[in-house]
Formats: structure tokens, sequence, C-alpha cells
């Protein structure tokens, strides 16, 4: 199997001053890519700020004789994100992958969660991978080329205690780039999603450190490489931990008609509830929802000829 190499083309890492951002930095740089380090510099609780990490990345980067910048800006806002896209424009002309990392930990409780912590964690995870694709976008669709990736999690998929917050923006991410993968198909545009399980500042204090030197982010790094090469998969969610890989889909059973008019009733769609919520009859992943839209209307024909 061929090298995969990122030689010409122009990469932007957000939250690359440590963790996996800056394992995937690296890694570009080593395959050739030219590399924008942004980092806040911030405190796992999004607080402080410094652009030492993002510039201490670029020195590694130059030390393995890559080329790269630093860029210390937040991308959960709007000058902050033009000034990214500035920069890397400014520098080498054009943007050909980025890879949305950027994120904090506000965990607590249902209960004892404060606005603020709703906020932020949104506005860094979910507003903070939207805002920089959405200034890359028209860029790459000029060039008729882009690789992005959003960095998901197993809270958003799957759900996580004392981290509502963070697993609503984990999860828009995956519907972001469910529509975008739609969006960007006619101008060789890919977006994929990356799952990691990895030993960073956010997952410090979380688990076992026997547990933690099994998952480092070095280990997540060859998989997102997959996700923004040229034959790079598009709408494709890469679960990532100690050198394991899956693919995790969002899936939906067969269903049930239940009826129409009169007959559709809440005691009616209970008595089909063991074939509505049956899964041992689970449909492939619908490409757009007009598709899923179809198959209801499908399932809802059948019953009516039956």
């Amino acid at each position: 199997m061929s090298d995969i190499r990122f030689d010409g083309k122009v990469a932007i890492v957000t939250g690359a001053g440590g963790g996996l951002g800056r394992c995937h930095a690296l890694e570009l740089a080593r395959r050739g890519a030219k590399v924008v380090v942004n980092d806040l510099g911030s405190s796992m609780d999004g607080s402080g700020g410094s652009s030492a990490a993002a510039e201490g990345v670029v020195k590694e980067i130059e030390a393995l004789g890559g080329e790269a910048i630093a860029n210390g800006s937040s991308v959960a806002d709007a000058a902050g994100v033009k000034k990214v896209i500035d920069d890397t424009m400014a520098k080498w002309g054009r943007i050909d992958i980025l890879i949305a990392n950027a994120g904090i930990l506000r965990d607590k409780s249902f209960s004892k969660m404060t606005q603020t912590d709703i906020d932020l964690v949104i506005d860094v995870h979910l507003r903070g991978s939207f805002m920089p694709i959405h200034a890359a976008w028209d860029i790459m669709k000029e060039q008729n080329y882009g690789r992005i990736v959003v960095t998901t999690s197993s809270t958003g998929l799957y759900g996580n205690f004392g981290q509502a917050n963070y697993g609503a923006a984990k999860l828009g991410l995956v519907g972001m780039m469910n529509t975008l993968k739609i969006e960007g198909a006619k101008n060789n545009i890919k977006i994929n999603a990356v799952c990691p399980v990895a030993a960073t500042q956010m997952t410090e204090g979380l688990m076992p450190p026997a547990v933690l030197e099994q998952l480092k982010p070095e280990y997540v790094s060859p998989g997102v490489m997959n996700l923004v090469k040229e034959d790079a998969p598009t709408g494709v969610i890469l679960s990532a931990a100690a050198g394991a890989f899956s693919i995790a889909r969002i899936v939906e059973t067969e269903g049930a008609f239940v009826g129409v008019g009169d007959d559709l009733t809440a005691e009616a769609v209970a008595a089909k509830w063991d074939q509505i919520t049956d899964t041992s009859k689970t449909l492939p992943a619908f490409k757009a929802g007009g598709e899923h839209g179809q198959h209801m209307f499908a399932v809802a024909a059948g019953g009516v000829k039956a």
C-alpha cells in the first residue's frame, strides 16, 4: 500500500497546542503538509489563554524539517476565526485540510449545571467547529477540494453522567457533518468525524493512570490521517482508542405501520411496540433526510396495502 502523503497541502488544526491536536499537527507535518497550529492555550475549563503552546508545537514541526505557523485565536468568536483564515491565506494562499479539535470541559450533574457551563462548552465545541468550517467553506469550494474532520465523542453518541452540555455539542457536530457531506459532494469536499478516547488534559483524573497509558493521543492520529487523505471517505464516524478503530453509525429499525385516522391511537402504537423496536432488523444508514422520509412513506404504503 502506498504511503499517505500531504505534500503541497495546507492544514489548519484547532486546539493543536497539546493532546490530540498536537499529535494530528505533527503527523500531518511528517507527511508533508504545511500546518497552522491554532490553540488559545486555555486551561481545561476554558479560562486563561496563551499562544505559547501553539508556538511550541511549531518549533517541534520545524525541528522535523516541516513548515508551520502558530495562531492563538479563539475559534469561538468571529474575529478569532477570521484571523485564523486570514493568517493561513496570507502565508500559503489555500486551505486543504481543517481538523476541528478545540475543546473544553465544564462537567456537572444536570441540576447543578449553570448557563455559563452550557454556553462555554457549546461555544467552543459546536460554534468553534462550525465557524472555522464555515469560514473555510467557500475557499474549499473554489479550490474544488477540501478535507474536514470534526471531533465528536462517545458522550454525544451514547451519553455520560455529568456531561449534558458536552454531549449536546458533540452530537450537534454529527448533525452538521451529515448535512455538509451532502452539500460538499459536488465540490470534492469530504467531511468526517473522529470519536476518540485518549489521555489528554481533558481526561486527566477521569481514568486510572494504567488505563491512560494505553490511551495515548498519538494512537488516534493514524486514523485521522485516513479521514483527510486524497481518497478519504465522507460522512464517517471513526471511533479510535488504544490502537483500535471502528465505525459508529446511526441506525433505524425496520419499523411497522400502525394505522391512520381513528385506527392510529397511542394504544395502537403500544400494541406494535415490540415490532417497532425490534433491533434484529435494522436498515442501512440513510444518505439524507429525504431518503429517510421516503422509507417511512414506504412502510406506511406497505401497511395500507396490507
